[in-house]
């Protein structure tokens, strides 16, 4: 299928599609302050960069749009022309990487998609607590 839109036309799209401050990010920022709960945005310093971070308990939290990270890429991705296949093939690879690096320092990962967020904030948020609460300030799990 060709494309509608012209280079330049397509080119522009594409460069205002925003990597953080997303409308999901916000709306989890924006419960997980109101439960009190401090964190980072976007640690640079850490595999991946992920959205959130609990750093004294060595939590990472990513949100994750469905297309750029490939969210049922089986079915879909054939579709796309080889540029952006292999473009998302590149993106679900790196994320493996990051949270195999991330998980193999320590660290508890978290992932959600961008439609569980939309679905139900308020079960993404709980989950992130939930986490939260089952981890020791200093990474490990709490012992029963």
């Amino acid at each position: 299928m060709a494309d509608f839109l012209t280079r330049a036309e397509r080119s522009s799209l594409m460069s205002r599609i925003r990597s953080k401050n997303t409308t999901i990010e916000r709306t989890i920022f924006r419960e997980l302050r109101a439960a009190e709960v401090y964190f980072r945005r976007n640690d640079r310093s850490i595999p991946g960069c992920p959205d959130i971070v609990f750093r004294s308990r060595k939590i990472a939290v990513f949100l994750d749009g469905g297309f750029w990270h490939g969210y049922g890429f089986d079915r879909w991705g054939k579709k796309l022309k080889p540029f952006w296949r292999n473009k998302i093939v590149a993106n679900m690879k790196r994320d493996r990487r990051n949270r195999s690096r991330l998980k193999a320092a320590g660290w508890t990962v978290v992932k959600f998609w961008q439609h569980e967020v939309q679905d139900d904030p308020y079960l993404v948020v709980l989950k992130i607590l939930s986490v939260y609460s089952a981890t020791e300030p200093s990474g490990r799990p709490l012992q029963s």
